[in-house]
């Protein structure tokens, strides 16, 4: 059965958020047209559904690297700042857009927190795809395996 590491990211995640538009649980905040996705970028997002792609690209992510937190998604979405005259920085994604989607899968049950023990001793809390996420994803992911034959090579 295909899984979401065979199939390309970007026809998994259009597919993951075309789904997701008809959950009840994911939608945009109010803010969500004014706001800009980090410090690194100059302007909101030109893409009206920008949201659903930037939830079902959340899941993927945990889906193929979890139990993973808000900090390692924070610089998974962050860019390079560019400072005027000075050299460029890096600088971390929005947390506040990443915490609201992550609490959205949370509430249409798609991932759950789980504690993990970080290499330093201390407890952390991660999230992980539960298996009905899990279910979704694998299911996307065959039907895009199927409907192209051309991905026989990936």
């Amino acid at each position: 059965m295909p899984t979401a590491y065979d199939v390309p990211a970007n026809l998994l995640i259009e597919r993951i958020a075309e789904k997701l538009k008809k959950e009840t649980e994911i939608k945009p905040p109010e803010w969500a047209t004014y706001t800009k996705t980090g410090v690194h970028k100059e302007n909101a997002p030109d893409e009206q559904d920008w949201w659903y792609t930037r939830a079902a690209s959340v899941m993927r992510k945990i889906y193929l690297r979890g139990p993973i937190g808000v900090s390692h998604l924070r610089i998974a979405y962050g860019g390079r700042q560019r400072r005027g005259v000075k050299p460029n920085h890096f600088a971390r994604g929005s947390g506040a857009i990443i915490r609201k989607v992550l609490q959205q899968l949370e509430k249409a049950d798609y991932i759950q927190k789980r504690e993990i023990h970080s290499s330093k001793g201390r407890i952390v809390v991660g999230r992980v795809v539960t298996p009905k996420g899990h279910s979704f994803i694998d299911k996307l992911s065959t039907e895009i395996k199927r409907t192209i034959p051309e991905l026989e090579r990936y």
